[in-house]
């Protein structure tokens, strides 16, 4: 048996955590440079306001209906999610967790009886609410997808589930598969699910019960099978072991207002390129090629793209690195490549790929002890900022005044992560 453990509106959830009188008030929480909205509790829902909808169309309603709206406060979100996450290590075991997302996980409960399946998934959700101060909604089923469709159903009545919906039996699962329209089965997109509509499909359970053969012709081979076979009850989908070592790193932010200054856009990539060392570092890995795009917010036929229009450039370095001045020199120089005057941009980002482990890259006797030393430096840096946050030691090329930076103008204090943030209790 599977379990999907989903936090209940996450963002909205983290800023509810210290602020208890917003319990039952409506809340919502806006995207980067407080452009949509990307989290709303079940009270916003309730008033209509759409998710992913630009902020400014809704801005009339959650004026109307006393609404709090916050910016998104990522420090505090993953922060929350991290104790989250190593709660239910805690409760069901290191192997037995597979995090999925920033606010889902699976847990392996194969070992726990049916007969205890309620119990125990009514435990784990306690015990995280106890724990960490989040609410949870859980699904338990025998393969993923069926987990998800049970957690789907108790997320659509909370009052009724209780938050915790179990499909153990055939009976149990045909029954939900035939109250569940294909649309939100896990997995399943528009465009899939307006297919599968053509073919007179409605919901879950007709699908469950075509052929495999049917699948692999009609719903692009493999997946479809997968597919199939998780709604009969049969496993296809395994538990995966959590990706410690990413294969590629990247770091992109919107600009707090469009920019045109060349300078600008190189102080943002700089900064952009030193997060990604960071994480870079975190992970013991140094890269071979870096890569930085940017994102214009007009039409310009000339170069080839529309309103919105995504360019980038790439460059192999000579020896892969994990150091930040050698990262963000050549980053840099491809912002000259890829600025043209006269044009505004909106976004830009760092990616970092190549990646091979940094005990790897071997030491030229060409070079000073202290160059082949400087990844101590770099240790200092990275020490430093994850102590005293905020960039407190950072390069030149990443600027001081940053006007270009990223508006948050409703952003909660980070109440974990910050001495000078942290929750006062009086």
């Amino acid at each position: 048996m599977k379990a999907i453990v989903d936090c209940n509106s996450f963002y909205c959830s983290c800023e509810r955590l210290f602020r208890p009188e917003l319990a039952k008030r409506p809340v919502v929480v806006l995207s980067n440079n407080d452009g949509c909205i990307v989290s709303r509790s079940d009270e916003a829902k309730s008033l209509g306001i759409e998710m992913a909808g630009p902020y400014f169309m809704a801005k009339r309603v959650i004026e109307d209906n006393g609404v709090a709206v916050f910016s998104s406060n990522y420090t505090l979100y993953g922060d929350l999610s991290m104790r989250v996450m190593d709660t239910l290590r805690e409760i069901a075991g290191k192997d037995a967790v597979e995090v999925y997302s920033v606010d889902e996980a699976f847990v392996d409960l194969s070992i726990i009886p049916e007969e205890e399946l309620y119990e125990t998934a009514k435990y784990i959700k306690d015990m995280v609410e106890m724990w960490t101060g989040i609410s949870v909604s859980i699904g338990v089923a025998p393969t993923k997808t069926l987990a998800k469709l049970a957690n789907y159903i108790a997320k659509k009545n909370k009052e009724a589930s209780g938050c915790v919906t179990v499909l153990a039996t055939p009976e149990q699962q045909r029954e939900a598969l035939q109250q569940t329209r294909v649309n939100n089965l896990w997995g399943v997109g528009g465009a899939y699910a307006r297919k599968i509509y053509d073919m007179g499909i409605t919901n879950g359970w007709e699908l469950a019960t075509m052929s495999e053969a049917w699948a692999h012709r009609f719903l692009g081979g493999v997946v479809g099978v997968r597919l199939i076979k998780e709604l009969r009850g049969e496993e296809a989908v395994d538990m995966k072991e959590e990706l410690v070592e990413k294969r590629m790193i990247a770091t992109t932010r919107m600009f707090g207002s469009t920019v045109t200054d060349i300078n600008d856009i190189k102080e943002a990539v700089a900064t952009y390129t030193s997060r990604a060392a960071e994480k870079l570092r975190r992970q013991h890995s140094a890269a071979r090629v870096i890569s930085v795009f940017v994102v214009t917010g007009e039409q310009d036929y000339s170069l080839g793209f529309n309103r919105g229009g995504t360019i980038s450039k790439q460059a192999t370095l000579p020896v892969a690195t994990s150091k930040t001045q050698e990262l963000i020199k050549p980053a840099v120089a491809l912002v000259d490549e890829l600025y043209k005057r006269g044009t505004e941009y909106k976004k830009a980002g760092v990616m970092l790929s190549g990646l091979v482990t940094d005990t790897s890259i071997q030491g030229n006797i060409f070079l000073s002890e202290t160059k082949n030393c400087e990844r101590r430096l770099m240790d200092t840096i990275d020490n430093v900022n994850f102590s005293q946050r905020d960039d407190m030691l950072k390069f030149a090329a990443s600027g001081t005044d940053r006007d270009w930076k990223m508006r948050q103008e409703k952003r909660s204090p980070r109440y974990t992560t910050r001495w000078d943030e942290l929750f006062e209790v009086s």
